[in-house]
């Protein structure tokens, strides 16, 4: 899928009644962004982290969606610092236990993880999510609207993503969880994550395709491989990818 939604929403505040209304059941993330037309959109990240913080289970840094003019800016070492740290001292203030997950995009080069990786451990970040969506990766497509503007999801980012988790894992020593996206729409393909070094998975384009029933689905085929290749747990296979 080629998506161009960006952020639109009708703001965190009707959000935050929304979520009262309907309490969320199980494990519930809150993904939060800039305006795009904010003057200062470190202001937003804080006031979005401030609205959401005492509702979510883990609030997630959306710092790469390619739908946001210049959002993937904050990529950039000295950006990414300057905010994670601010994050880290409004949690103080809140006195808010929630964990910050940061969002990535796959199209960071090599010199990039590195930066980033350092980045991330030094500044009490729990997890990463690896990853958005592409703005490029669009060479093997055949489709005649391949090179709409937007971002890349699904199948054609699955193997981009998975080897970005095996790099950051490699960094990150376990200090940090990684969260697996890209392509993930069967047993074999959260396998594949698993191996490479991510500890969970999520999924969106998979669903849109084969509908919500798709995880039982992921869930029963990952368990015959486990059960196949003898391992009692999916945990045991972290990381293990040769």
């Amino acid at each position: 899928m080629i998506n161009r939604l960006g952020f639109n929403n009708l703001g965190s505040k009707n959000i935050v009644d929304r979520i009262k209304r309907n309490n969320p059941i199980g494990l519930f993330g809150v993904n939060i962004g800039p305006n795009k037309d904010s003057k200062d959109r470190m202001n937003d990240y804080l006031e979005c982290l401030k609205t959401f913080h005492q509702y979510a289970d883990y609030i997630t840094i959306n710092i790469s969606s390619p739908n946001t003019e210049d959002l993937r800016s904050f990529h950039e070492q000295h950006k990414l610092s300057e905010l994670l740290q601010a994050l880290d001292d409004e949690k103080k203030n809140l006195k808010s236990k929630t964990p910050i997950v940061v969002k990535i995009s796959p199209d960071v080069g090599d010199d990039e993880i590195q930066k980033i990786s350092e980045t991330l451990l030094m500044n009490n970040v729990e997890a990463i999510i690896i990853s958005n969506t592409s703005d490029s990766t669009r060479g093997s497509l055949t489709n005649i609207q391949s090179h709409q503007k937007g971002g890349l999801s699904g199948k054609p980012i699955e193997t981009k993503s998975t080897r970005l988790i095996g790099k950051f894992y490699k960094l990150f020593k376990g200090q940090i969880k990684i969260i697996g996206v890209g392509g993930v729409d069967s047993g074999k393909s959260a396998y594949e994550k698993f191996l490479a070094g991510a500890n969970y998975v999520q999924l969106y384009t998979g669903m849109v395709f084969k509908g919500p029933n798709i995880v039982n689905l992921i869930k029963k085929e990952l368990k015959e491989l486990l059960i196949k290749d003898g391992v009692g747990n999916f945990n045991e296979i972290v990381g293990k990818k040769e």
